[in-house]
């Protein structure tokens, strides 16, 4: 319960912040006695929607550690703790990356690395993992989030999700206006946007925000793909990988938080236009077709 409190607390405090920027930089004021002002709400869609990706990648560690729980390995504790540390330096050293924070998270078997760039990460595996696979197959697991972390999927899906975020917000406002104004026809008595406005803005909003959705899972799969294809070079071999992926099929992975699901080694969606990963088959497909 906590975390879920401080979880929302955090987004309220985001969204507090960017009202406040977008008043004191007078661009939310796009709606003028003229029409709408294209270039001011294009400035404040801008700043919703980057300025949210960019927030919560910047906070992204310190949200994944209150979400799961994760806790960082500052002083191997085991034998166990002992090998993953050494096993993710050695993986971030053959990468040419600097040392990721390691954590352990308690839950049913999954991982992810999360952070703002490649010399600020965080590499977390799940005790269920670390039970569920043998030690090479973590290995691959671990080497498959390294390999996230050197292709720069946090940056990149962040500046996808800011482009569609921008768009969502500046199409389904330019939507709701031309919508209230047809059906308020030549009543000149009204000033300002009437009840149409701000129905039409929500529901545009949900509606592309759906859509937008597709386009920033269809981007999470290829780059499982490619973190897939990078853990198999680490490894020097893509067995280990695909032996990953087999186990992982037939394992009940746990469910990562909403902001890490993309960010996971397996995710699951009944819809497969909204999953942030691709079926372990087609990556186990993909690997072994690899020359």
């Amino acid at each position: 319960m906590k975390r879920i409190v401080l979880f929302l607390l955090t987004n309220i405090a985001v969204m507090l912040v960017l009202s406040i920027s977008a008043r004191i930089l007078g661009i939310d004021r796009f709606l003028t006695s003229n029409g709408l002002n294209m270039g001011m709400l294009l400035a404040f869609a801008a700043l919703i929607g980057f300025g949210g990706s960019f927030i919560s990648l910047l906070m992204s560690k310190t949200m994944a550690k209150w979400s799961t729980g994760a806790q960082v390995i500052e002083q191997p504790g085991n034998q166990e703790e002992a090998w993953l540390v050494d096993t993710v330096g050695r993986l971030a050293a053959k990468a040419g990356l600097p040392m990721p924070e390691v954590a352990i998270f308690e839950g049913e078997p999954n991982a992810f690395a999360t952070g703002p760039s490649k010399s600020n990460s965080l590499v977390a595996v799940s005790t269920g993992l670390m039970k569920s696979m043998n030690r090479q197959q973590v290995e691959a697991v671990i080497a498959h989030e390294i390999a996230h972390i050197t292709n720069g999927d946090m940056v990149t899906l962040t500046l996808i999700q800011g482009v569609v975020n921008t768009f969502v917000i500046f199409l389904s406002r330019v939507i709701a206006y031309a919508v209230d104004s047809f059906l308020r026809g030549n009543d000149e008595e009204s000033s300002g946007p009437g009840i149409g406005y701000f129905i039409t803005s929500i529901v545009f909003e949900i509606l592309f925000g759906v859509l937008a959705s597709i386009v920033v899972m269809y981007f999470s799969r290829k780059r499982e793909y490619r973190a897939d294809a990078g853990a198999a070079e680490l490894m020097g071999d893509r067995r280990p990988m695909i032996e990953a992926l087999r186990s992982l099929g037939n394992l009940q992975t746990g469910e990562l938080p909403k902001e890490l699901a993309a960010s996971g080694i397996s995710g699951n969606s009944l819809i497969s236009l909204f999953s942030s990963h691709p079926p372990i088959e087609s990556r186990i497909a993909a690997l072994q077709s690899a020359s």
